[in-house]
């Protein structure tokens, strides 16, 4: 006699009927997304300011790209260890935790280390700490909600990556009103405040999946998953992507098209409000019509935006296009690639997972505008920059088409094909 198949161990559940959300449910979710901004804000304060210390400080274009990129590989690296972390102790601990420790960094680059270089790349490294809150949430919300509802939750929660933008807008200002310490001082404070709401109001999942193999073993399983480097590769260009022109774009508009410093973080700013808006639209869509074809539709923007802006065309209207498309496929497509985590991970493991491949993202983030400043110092031009991207961003695209593709089908016919009783 047929019956349905029984899950395996360890095989997602994401085919489960779909079952109700609780109100508690979408309160953690907006609890996490609001820590995952502040930690965010945090994390980016240094890329609005990067055009003043390079003539602050006479940085050369690869000493300005260095200062910006230094807090996205630390917290980018950081994130492996956080998430699997948050497996173990959960994000009622590690919420709190990460944000109080960012703290210390935010002010000490406010009162004393923003002198020289030496002293902001210091900051700057311990600064990176805000960027593995990212790690901590994923599997805090994806525990929280049931299979076909986690591509939207886990995009709702990735809009947190707007608070690049809150330092977008606000930081270049509050220095100019009252001086260098005050955006530093702002942000810790609100920090200090999070950190203390989520330690008295953040609840873990009932029945949340606790790991109890050590850690150094965990990870070396979750290494050996195939979604752990599918995705990974797929959020180095898509979520590295954004983090890249988040960090970078001011001084890419600055020089290449003489912006003023307060025009171009303004400009940066819609840049990720698009990506972000979009980012959850691409988990809402994934859930909808798979998250391979997402993924195949944002790659196939950024391959386009991308070699347009090469040719340095005017900002309005085709350069403002391009830029703007490139942010709504980026979003989208950041959002789908843990749409397709939340299907293919193992439970108990999606904080590994996460973890592993958010620290891809961010190194994506991270090589980006090094080779942008060291390109531009060498032949005075981002084109090669530009199309360097867009051959990523295909091959992204190919790979997408046919490794991740197969993956997907793979589950499906797993999870559909009966089995004898």
């Amino acid at each position: 006699m047929l019956e349905p198949s029984r899950k395996k161990k360890g095989e997602p559940a994401s085919d489960a009927a779909p079952a109700p959300v609780s109100g508690r449910a979408w309160l953690m979710l907006a609890l996490a997304t609001v820590g995952f901004a502040v930690n965010f804000w945090a994390w980016a304060l240094l890329s609005p300011l990067g055009p003043r210390f390079k003539d602050s400080l006479e940085l050369s274009s690869f000493e300005q790209s260095l200062l910006v990129a230094v807090p996205v590989v630390v917290g980018s690296l950081g994130r492996v260890p956080v998430g699997a972390l948050t497996d173990r102790f959960g994000g009622r601990v590690m919420f709190p935790l990460v944000s109080a420790v960012t703290i210390v960094p935010v002010l000490y680059l406010g009162l004393a280390g923003h002198s020289s270089l030496p002293a902001l790349l210091v900051g700057g490294f311990f600064l990176g700490i805000g960027g593995t809150a990212f790690a901590v949430g994923v599997p805090f919300v994806s525990a929280w909600f049931p299979p076909r509802r986690r591509g939207l939750a886990i995009g709702v929660f990735g809009m947190g990556m707007g608070g690049t933008a809150i330092s977008a807008l606000t930081t270049v200002k509050l220095v100019d009103a009252r001086g260098m310490a005050n955006p530093f001082l702002i942000t810790a404070a609100v920090l200090a405040v999070y950190a203390v709401v989520a330690a008295l109001v953040l609840r873990d999942a009932p029945g949340r999946a606790v790991p109890t193999e050590p850690l150094a073993r965990r990870l070396a399983a979750t290494c050996r998953l195939g979604i752990t480097w599918q995705a990974s590769a797929l959020y180095a260009v898509a979520f590295g992507g954004y983090v890249a022109f988040s960090v970078y774009l001011p001084t890419y508009l600055k020089t290449g098209y003489g912006l003023t410093q307060a025009d171009a973080a303004n400009r940066m700013a819609g840049f990720v409000l698009l990506a972000v808006a979009m980012r959850p639209a691409g988990g809402w869509l994934s859930d909808r019509i798979g998250a391979v074809r997402v993924l195949a539709g944002a790659l196939t923007v950024v391959f386009a935006g991308a070699l347009v802006q090469s040719a340095t065309p005017p900002l309005a209207p085709t350069g403002t296009v391009a830029f703007l498309a490139m942010a709504a496929a980026l979003g989208a497509g950041s959002g789908a690639v843990f749409a397709l985590v939340a299907l293919l991970a193992p439970a108990e493991q999606v904080g590994s997972v996460t973890g592993i491949v958010g620290a891809a993202g961010g190194l994506g983030g991270f090589l980006p505008p090094l080779v942008m400043g060291s390109l531009y110092g060498a032949y005075g031009s981002y084109a090669i920059g530009l199309v360097l991207l867009g051959l990523v961003a295909a091959a992204a695209l190919a790979f997408t088409g046919t490794g991740v593709r197969s993956a997907v089908t793979r589950r499906s016919h797993r999870v559909a094909q009966p089995q004898l009783r």
